[in-house]
């Protein structure tokens, strides 16, 4: 499962980034297209977050919907799977979004002095 390995990456930034204040939510866009399967990331994420400032952190996942252009006739379709057809019969597709593994939103605790 690399999503453990990948999980420890994103604590690891998310906690680089907070600059040491608690971390409340973790905001997540992860591509349909990607191969990182969210419910693994979910799994992985409290258990990567135990004795680091992200330690019950909410996680927060958009999934991100697969995307291409076709390369003979313009057009944008849908995809489910890294590969597909256009309507009009072309294979050669320009992946356009579904890829994505990005840190998009991190909310850290307010202190009022």
């Amino acid at each position: 499962m690399h999503e453990l390995g990948i999980t420890q990456n994103i604590i690891a930034i998310v906690s680089e980034h907070a600059q040491g204040q608690k971390v409340e939510k973790v905001v997540l866009e992860i591509g349909k297209l990607s191969a990182i399967m969210p419910e693994a990331v979910k799994f992985c994420f409290d258990i990567c977050a135990q004795g680091t400032i992200v330690e019950g952190a909410i996680l927060e996942i958009i999934e991100i919907t697969g995307m291409a252009k076709c390369r003979q006739c313009g057009a944008t379709i849908v995809l489910e799977k890294p590969f597909g057809v256009c309507k009009c019969g072309s294979v050669q597709l320009d992946l356009i979004t579904g890829e994505e593994l990005k840190i998009k939103e991190i909310e850290v605790e307010e202190l009022c002095v």
